[in-house]
Order: C-alpha cells, then sequence, then structure tokens
C-alpha cells in the first residue's frame, strides 16, 4: 500500500510593517535568521525554512547583520534558505503593472546572487489576485502560483465543474484573459495549517487528526501540504522531532519535513484529470463581501496618491526621458534602481494598502519622498542632457527657447507650464545683492509685450500665470555653486495632439504680432462648451452633461455624498443611521475663471455641513473588538463644514473634462465620495486593473451580503453600451463602486476611520485624514463604440503624467527641434515602460492590449528591429512581434539590425 505523503514547509509570513512599527519587526526577523542559521548547523534532519518568497528579508537582516552574510550565502547554496522569486510581497491591485514587474525582476535578481529562487509565483496573504497572473507568472518562467484568497474551496464530494471563482480541490488550473493557464495551490486551510506541531504524542495525535482530516478534504491528490508557520513566526525549533513522532503515530502517511520545488515535482506527476478551471482575477466575488477587504483601495488616499505619482515620475517620466538622453553606457540603471527599491518598500500589502498602525505609514511617507527626490534628480538631469543636444538656432536672439516633451505611449493634449527664466544676474556681479534685485525689479516692470512662438515663427496661444524675481542658484557638474536672482515667469500653453514620446520646442519671446483667438471653447457664467461637451453648472451644484455627437444627457453629474463609517483601515460598514449628505442639498457658488482659446475654467464651491465624527458608542464598540458587521454606531448631532472648491477644465481640443477638488478635511468617521450619474442600461462595466481591461459585473453574487460592492481601479472606470459611455478618471483614487440602481459610478476621495481593525484594537488617529487634500479626476462622454471607449481610457491613463518641460538656450545641435523618439500607431497598445534594456545596448518597450481583440501592432523606432522578450529580457520565439493578441502582454527589445 503507498503511503500518503505530508509535505512540511517551515517558513514565516514576514510582515514587514504592520500592526508594530518596521524597527520592530525588524529585529524579530535578525532573531528569526539568526535562529536559522543556528538550526542548520545542529539539526541534520531540518530540510529547509521558505522564507517567505520575498528579498528584501536578506537585506532588512544584513542591515543588522553584516558578518554573517557569508554564513547565510552558504545556506542558501546549500539549499537550506529557500529565497525568492521577489523582492517583496506586495498588493497586486495597488501599485501598477510595471511595479507588480520590477518586484519579480529585482526579485529574481537578487535571488541569483545567491543561487536558485523558488518557482512559485508566492501570493499568500494578497487581498485579492490580478486576473494577468497567469500571464505575469509565464512571463517570469513561473508554471505555478500560491495564494490564500479569492478562491472558494468545496471539497471534492461537491463538484463545482468550470466554476471561475470555486474549486472542489487546493489544487486547480488558473487561466487568465489572454488563455494562458497555469497550476494554482489554494491554502484551503490558511498558510498556518502545519504551524506549531506537537512533540508530546497525546496532543500531536489531537493536532493530525484534525489537520489532516482538513486537508483530505480538498487535497486532489495523496500529496498534502503542510505549512508549518504563519504571520511572523519563529521557527519551530522542534519541527524535526514532532515530524518523528507524527510518522510513529500514523503509519500509512509519510511526514516529510521538506521544500516547495520538491512538493511541486511531487505533486505535478500526481495530477488528476478533473482539475477545476478558474478564470480571471480573484476577489472573492462568490462570498458574502465583507472580507474581501477591497475597502484598502481607499484607506490613507493620500499613500495612494503619493504611490501614483511616485510610478508616474519613475516609470513615465524618469525612464523614458533617460533612455532618451543618455547612450546604452551612461543610462543611471544603478540610480533608477535604487530608486525602485525604495518605493517597493512600500507596496506590501500591509502597508501600501493603509491597514497599519500610523507609524508605519509615517515611514512610507519619507520612502515616497526619497524615491521621488531620485526620480526627479534623474528627470532633470535627463531633460538638461537631451535638450543640449536640440538644435535651437531657428529662434531669434532674444528667444528663450524650451522643449516640452510628451513621455507617454498615447498622443496627448491637454494644458502644460513652464517657469521661464527671462533674465538673470549672478550673486558675483557687480552690486549688493539687494542692488540686483532693483535692477531686475525694474526690468520686469518695462517687460515688454510677449508671445510663445514655435519653430515655424508661429505664435502660440498662451496665459502668463505669475512674474516674479526669485533666487535660485546652479549646481555646475564641475564647478562651485552658482547663486544668482532672475526674472521669472510662469506661462500656460495648450499642447495639441503631441505624439507618443515626441518632444516639440518652443519659445518665449518679445511680440511680433498679436495670436488670432480660437472660438472652440464657449463659455458662460454657469456653461462650458467645445464641439464635444456641453457642461451646464445647475441651482443644485450638480452637473448637466450633454454629448453634442450623440445628443445623450446626463443628469446629477458631479454630486459629492458623504455618509459616517464605523468600519475600520480594511472594511467600510456605513454607520447605522443610514443617512447620506449629498451637496446638492446644500449652498453652492460658482464662477467663470478662464474661457480663452486655451479652454474654460469653472470654479465651483460646495458648502457642505457634516457630522463632526461618529458618537460615543463607536468608541465603546471598537475598545470591545465588537466586529463590524454587529457595530451599532451612529453619527454625532454636531456638525462641521465640508467646503469643496472644485476647478472644472475643458480643454477646446480634448473629449475629457479634467476636475480639481480641494477640501480642509476636518470630520472623522465618514466616507466622501463624488457621484457621476450615467443612467446607462448596461449590465457589465470596465476598470483598468493590472496589465488589463477587466470586464466586471454591476450586480454581485446571490450569496453577496455587504451592502456595498467596492472594487479596485488603477486610472479609470467605465460603463457604457452599445450607443453611449461614461468613463471617469483619477488620479490616486484606486476604489469606486457601480451604484446598480442607476450605474452610478462612485469615486472614492476620503476615507476617515479611527483604527487598523483586524485581529485587535490598534488605535490609528492618523487614518482619519484631517487636513488638506486635493483630489484630481476626470469624466469622459463617448457614444460606446470600441474607439471611442479606448481612446478615453488613453486619456485617462495620459492625464496621470505630465508633459515634461525644460528650458534651454539657443544653440546648435544633432537633434531636430520637433522630433518624435519612437512611433506607437497602435491606439489599443498601452504602454507602461520605455527604458534601456537590462543588458546590452537596446531599448525595452512594454505594453498591453487596452482592448478585447487582436490587433496588428505598429511600433517603430528608426532603424532598430523588435523582438518579443520576456519580463527577463529572455527571446520568445513562438511571439510575433507585430500582432496584439487580446489582453495580450508584451515586451519589445530594440536593438540594431544585424548587417548582412
Amino acid at each position: 500500500m503507498t503511503k500518503k505523503k505530508v509535505f512540511i514547509i517551515s517558513h514565516s509570513h514576514w510582515d514587514r510593517e504592520w500592526y508594530m512599527p518596521f524597527e520592530q519587526h525588524h529585529m524579530r526577523l535578525v532573531t528569526l535568521i539568526d535562529n536559522l542559521l543556528d538550526i542548520f548547523k545542529h539539526d541534520p534532519d531540518f530540510d529547509s525554512f521558505h522564507l517567505d518568497g520575498q528579498m528584501i528579508a536578506l537585506d532588512d537582516y544584513l542591515a543588522v547583520r553584516p558578518e554573517r552574510k557569508p554564513e547565510l550565502a552558504a545556506a542558501i547554496k546549500a539549499g537550506k534558505l529557500r529565497i525568492g522569486p521577489f523582492y517583496i510581497l506586495q498588493d497586486d491591485f495597488l501599485i501598477s503593472p510595471e511595479s507588480n514587474v520590477r518586484n519579480m525582476i529585482i526579485g529574481r535578481d537578487q535571488a541569483r546572487e545567491y543561487g536558485q529562487e523558488v518557482p512559485l509565483g508566492y501570493f499568500p496573504d494578497t487581498f485579492g489576485n490580478m486576473g494577468q497572473t497567469p500571464q505575469m507568472m509565464a512571463l517570469a518562467n513561473l508554471k505555478t502560483a500560491a495564494f490564500g484568497r479569492g478562491v472558494t474551496p468545496t471539497g471534492f464530494n461537491n463538484q463545482v465543474g468550470d466554476a471561475d471563482y470555486a474549486s472542489q480541490y487546493s489544487e486547480m488550473w488558473w487561466q487568465g484573459p489572454d488563455g494562458t493557464r497555469i497550476l494554482g495551490l489554494l491554502f484551503a486551510n490558511w498558510y498556518s495549517n502545519g504551524n506549531e506541531i506537537p512533540v508530546e504524542k497525546t496532543a500531536a495525535k489531537a493536532f493530525w487528526d484534525q489537520k489532516l482530516a482538513d486537508a483530505e478534504k480538498f487535497a486532489s491528490t495523496d500529496n498534502l501540504l503542510m505549512m508549518n508557520g504563519v504571520d511572523h513566526q519563529p521557527v519551530q525549533l522542534d519541527v524535526t522531532a514532532a515530524i518523528k513522532v507524527a510518522n510513529e503515530l500514523y503509519p500509512d502517511y509519510e511526514f516529510i519535513h521538506t521544500n516547495f520545488t520538491d512538493y511541486l515535482s511531487t505533486l505535478s506527476a500526481d495530477l488528476p484529470q478533473d482539475l477545476s478551471t478558474i478564470h480571471g482575477e480573484l476577489t472573492s466575488q462568490e462570498t458574502d463581501g465583507w472580507y474581501t477587504l477591497a475597502n484598502t483601495a481607499s484607506s490613507r488616499v493620500y499613500l495612494k496618491q503619493e504611490n501614483t505619482k511616485n510610478e508616474r515620475l519613475l516609470e513615465n517620466q524618469a525612464e523614458p526621458l533617460a533612455t532618451m538622453a543618455y547612450t546604452a553606457q551612461d543610462y543611471p540603471h544603478d540610480r533608477l534602481r535604487y530608486a525602485w527599491k525604495l518605493l517597493l518598500q512600500n507596496h506590501p500589502h500591509d502597508s501600501i494598502c493603509g491597514c497599519s498602525v500610523d507609524e508605519v505609514h509615517r515611514e512610507m511617507l519619507t520612502r515616497f519622498a526619497k524615491s521621488q527626490e531620485v526620480a526627479r534628480f534623474i528627470t532633470h538631469d535627463a531633460l538638461m542632457t537631451l535638450t543640449a543636444k536640440i538644435n535651437t538656432v531657428e529662434f531669434g536672439a532674444q528667444a528663450k527657447p524650451f522643449v516640452v516633451v510628451n513621455t507617454t505611449g498615447f498622443t496627448k493634449s491637454g494644458l502644460t507650464r513652464i517657469v521661464v527664466e527671462w533674465d538673470r544676474i549672478d550673486f558675483s556681479a557687480a552690486g549688493s545683492i539687494q542692488e540686483q534685485r532693483a535692477q531686475l525689479i525694474q526690468q520686469l516692470k518695462a517687460l515688454p509685450e510677449l508671445m510663445v512662438v514655435d519653430t515655424h515663427g508661429q505664435s502660440v496661444p498662451f496665459r502668463l500665470i505669475d512674474q516674479q524675481v526669485a533666487f535660485h542658484y546652479d549646481l555646475p557638474k564641475d564647478r562651485f555653486r552658482e547663486p544668482f536672482q532672475a526674472i521669472e515667469l510662469t506661462i500656460e500653453l495648450n499642447m495639441v495632439d503631441m505624439p507618443a514620446f515626441a518632444w516639440r520646442t518652443l519659445a518665449l519671446q518679445p511680440a511680433t504680432q498679436v495670436a488670432a483667438a480660437d472660438s472652440a471653447v464657449k463659455a458662460q457664467p454657469r456653461l462650458i462648451s467645445n464641439e464635444w461637451l456641453k457642461v451646464v453648472v445647475e441651482d443644485d451644484g450638480s452637473l448637466t452633461m450633454t454629448n453634442r455627437e450623440t445628443g445623450k444627457v446626463y443628469h446629477q453629474m458631479l454630486v459629492f455624498e458623504d455618509t459616517g463609517d464605523m468600519g475600520n483601515e480594511y472594511i467600510y460598514r456605513q454607520t447605522a443611521d443610514n443617512h447620506a449628505y449629498y451637496s446638492t442639498d446644500f449652498p453652492m457658488d460658482v464662477r467663470l475663471v478662464h474661457a480663452d482659446e486655451l479652454g474654460s475654467e469653472l470654479e465651483l464651491t460646495n458648502y457642505l455641513e457634516v457630522p463632526v465624527s461618529a458618537d460615543e458608542q463607536l468608541a465603546q464598540e471598537t475598545h470591545a473588538v465588537i466586529d463590524i458587521t454587529k457595530r451599532t454606531a451612529q453619527r454625532s448631532a454636531e456638525k462641521v463644514p465640508l467646503t469643496i472648491t472644485t476647478k472644472i477644465r475643458l480643454n477646446p481640443h480634448s473629449r475629457q473634462l479634467q476636475f480639481e477638488s480641494h477640501l480642509n478635511n476636518q470630520a472623522k468617521d465618514h466616507r466622501l465620495r463624488v457621484l457621476f450619474k450615467t443612467a446607462l442600461v448596461a449590465e457589465t462595466h470596465v476598470a483598468d486593473s493590472i496589465y488589463e481591461t477587466v470586464t466586471r459585473p454591476n450586480h454581485p453574487a446571490k450569496n453577496w451580503q455587504n451592502p456595498t460592492n467596492p472594487q479596485h481601479q488603477q486610472a479609470f472606470a467605465s460603463v457604457f453600451n452599445e450607443a453611449n459611455g461614461v468613463t471617469v478618471g483619477n488620479f490616486g483614487l484606486n476604489e469606486y463602486e457601480i451604484l446598480p440602481q442607476d450605474n452610478t459610478i462612485a469615486l472614492t476621495m476620503l476615507r476617515c476611520v479611527g483604527e487598523m481593525g483586524d485581529w485587535g484594537y490598534f488605535a490609528t488617529p492618523e487614518a482619519q485624514c484631517q487636513g488638506e487634500f486635493t483630489f484630481n479626476y476626470s469624466v469622459e462622454l463617448t457614444d460606446g463604440s470600441e474607439a471611442q471607449q479606448v481612446a478615453s481610457y488613453q486619456r485617462a491613463q495620459g492625464a496621470q503624467t505630465p508633459f515634461s518641460v525644460q528650458q534651454t538656450t539657443r544653440h546648435a545641435g544633432t537633434l531636430a527641434a520637433d522630433h518624435q523618439y519612437l512611433e506607437v500607431n497602435t491606439p489599443e497598445f498601452a504602454v507602461t515602460s520605455l527604458k534601456r534594456a537590462n543588458t546590452g545596448t537596446g531599448m525595452t518597450l512594454r505594453g498591453y492590449n487596452l482592448g478585447d481583440r487582436q490587433v496588428p501592432l505598429n511600433v517603430s523606432a528608426g532603424d532598430l528591429q523588435a523582438e518579443p522578450v520576456n519580463f527577463f529580457e529572455e527571446p520568445l520565439t513562438d511571439v510575433d512581434s507585430t500582432t496584439l493578441a487580446a489582453a495580450e502582454i508584451k515586451t519589445l527589445l530594440f536593438t540594431e539590425k544585424e548587417r548582412s
């Protein structure tokens, strides 16, 4: 008789920071690895320890114990410490597609400095799993993923056939939207099902009777997986003794201390034919909906905003500009990787989700700031290097040239702002600093009429926003700092249809002609419009929007909703009063700010009054650790002002209406959303997810009990049918909900709570998010066609990245004043990365299909040839470089063509 095998893997799910600050967890990690290195020496039966799939634990350990690096490396080489394949255990949905990839690249690279990484996509505790995981794992040479959430195990007596989100076994096939399929391992009894195994026989018998029955309920083979560990669990020092006892007690089983590599090899050989196939993203869709943890997308929204800013700086500005500016030899790989690692340190699920104690998230802000400063340094240096190569001699002697760069993969229109230095006086010049300043002030008063011109001498409309005399300094690379005072002119202008990865050179100069007014934008005190859109501010402060192409009219757009929240950082739970405050029930003001050839801008102010906090009942319930589903707190009778000032901008060359809302939040225990009522007939909608425009139902499953149905997004969510569509874009606002009664798109702006939640009471006063906030978002109306829908997705993504602008001088150069560095002529191709290749002299371009069908892929970079590669820039011989399949992620390596 063949024995059943029980594979026991020692591990510790290492929460780098969570209910304690980072350094508290850090010191415990040092103790853990110290103990591991000792047990490796003294217990020959201890097979190995799985270091939770994240390489950052080694960085953290060596920061304290650098002298043990040789010992650590030897343990890894001997297979005692199993490492990788990732750098951190991220939250899939709250970081960008590219951040997910860099996590894999940096993790694998660091693992291979020691030896071989564990061949397993490891997601034990992510709060839902992205639908493109199968394709992403395949592009990282991983055939299996292990995860703890998203699939409902039913047991092998309850056959589920081909259900998307349920499996009779803990093993299943997982198929992505492109058709890629990998093996999925569900921790059906969690990743602690073999934790703290007793050595004493009576206790061991009771332990294993239960644990074996639990595992066998879901296992598809006679290979049972037992995870010996849990969250930041110390290593069980006597685990091998406990295994010997188990083998004595159960002669029909073979208990072995092992590792994932050996377990997966044995499991794969024994898999049955009747495994279920699950499809796409796994977000616990078929549960009661209370513990999907999707509301972490709106916890501490300031973190999400800083993260989006950081990602756009690195992915969409620093890397593309450095690629354009530098040769392969000069490309700043090391500085970029340093910035990426700082950013990734904020991406573990307990960190970016905003569901930790206040000390954790304070430290995150410092990491964001550090990473952003590195990205800004690289961006500025690349712009200076690039503009120095651009020929600007076509401009007149009095002109002040500047270069505008579109670093996105889409054609882009919109406003950009630049501070032009008109004149300067160095501190080293004659006269005192005060005399120099007085001289510049006199020059400023005598400033001539100005105009902006392009390389053909044609006038370009602009606004003069500000003018001043200011102190600055230069830091030459070969000399001491050079302080000066300068006349600074801040101007705003409209870039129209700038191609992807292109630059355009303009100049500010004394006026020689008056620019003709463009009447494309019409405006009245409460009305703005262009050829595609008409927007009216109604008496209640809501917007009525008309799609001038289809004639479709939308009412009750831009309505602010405030409700009580007696939940925690993980979960929104409306207070028991069930009352919502709407901006349409309060006074409002509106004024016209701009109406010119650059576009129109209205300023809308809504004067809400909302409860100051929840009532005293909430404090009693949180301290008593009462589950949120059983709380009865209501909102306070005391009110505070919640004044929301929104700038509404319409560009004459775009279908997108842009918003910037500002407020000072002094209320607690509440959620603020902005609503866009579509009233469109549609059963599904789409949202921007990780390398996917994902389709989701507007109504939850029948067994869903949570009154809300929060969802994750990156840059947009869209409701549409065959005749009309509404796309709402955002910047760092990752939570939305579709209200099914009228398919309203509800975008969460703030969610303010006072406790962490989960397994105890942890006060988090800073999660109340009090103070000043600014939110950027947009809405676009379409005719529902694929072309207009895809274009609206592009504009939502493109709006997250500003134009890059740099003043330069009149000089000769080898580059044309107006030029497109790389052509992207496939509208459906959403570019996520343009960078130099990790090795060699090439460059890589990565993106994915925004649409839902195969299209030709037309991208070109001069005479360079394109070759499909995986995430590690290894050739993919069976992939065509000229087509883009539905939901396909594609990376192209551009290199010089070989000469025949």
